[in-house]
């Protein structure tokens, strides 16, 4: 009778040791400067989406997390209720990869420090998670938030201006051109081809 209830024991032993090695370990990895998140399961990839991460002054935290608990429904009491479908949170201050409405900010940071994801995706997440185990899970988040590149003032070709000449006199500029001399007005030819030469007739006398 001991003998059965040891080979019992044993054959419990091994099922419950093959059933923990036929578990999966999740792997979910948010890259920042790409915003992109990719998901495998034992080695395999699995999943590959867009994702939102947090805008300037609410960064997400970088480093290696474990999901500390799965909230289906949940509002953030923080930000006026705003919902966070198939929240997975992995630190204590409340940071989550939930679901968002907000499809059109993914691909960017737009958030308050979570990782955003379409509510469908969220979804499909939730539920590798919740039936794979938080304890088979990590999730790995890398890299900087994408900067945005500082306008540059584009310095436009203007036309040069002239500057006023100096006045003759003092050291102040004048704004007006200077007058034009005319030209001398050649004397009259009386028909001739030349002036009228009044001297040489005074010589010829």
């Amino acid at each position: 009778m001991r003998l059965v209830g040891l080979l019992a024991v044993s054959l419990l032993g091994t099922l419950t040791l093959g059933a923990s090695w036929a578990r999966a370990d999740v792997l979910i990895t948010v890259d920042k400067a790409t915003q992109r998140m990719s998901v495998s399961v034992d080695g395999q990839s699995r999943y590959a989406w867009s994702v939102s991460t947090g805008k300037a002054g609410y960064e997400t935290p970088v480093g290696t997390f474990g999901p500390s608990r799965l909230v289906k429904d949940h509002a953030s009491k923080e930000w006026d209720n705003s919902p966070m479908p198939h929240s997975i949170f992995f630190t204590h201050r409340g940071h989550a990869i939930h679901g968002s409405n907000a499809t059109r900010t993914l691909g960017r940071t737009a958030s308050h420090g979570c990782v955003r994801l379409a509510p469908a995706n969220a979804a499909k997440l939730f539920a590798l998670v919740r039936s794979e185990g938080m304890r088979n899970t990590r999730i790995v988040i890398r890299g900087d938030e994408p900067r945005k590149s500082s306008a540059r003032t584009v310095k436009r070709d203007r036309p040069k201006v002239r500057q006023a000449e100096r006045s003759p006199v003092g050291a102040r500029y004048s704004g007006h051109q200077p007058q034009r001399t005319e030209a001398p007005r050649a004397a009259a030819t009386y028909g001739y081809a030349s002036p009228l030469n009044t001297q040489a007739i005074f010589d010829w006398r």
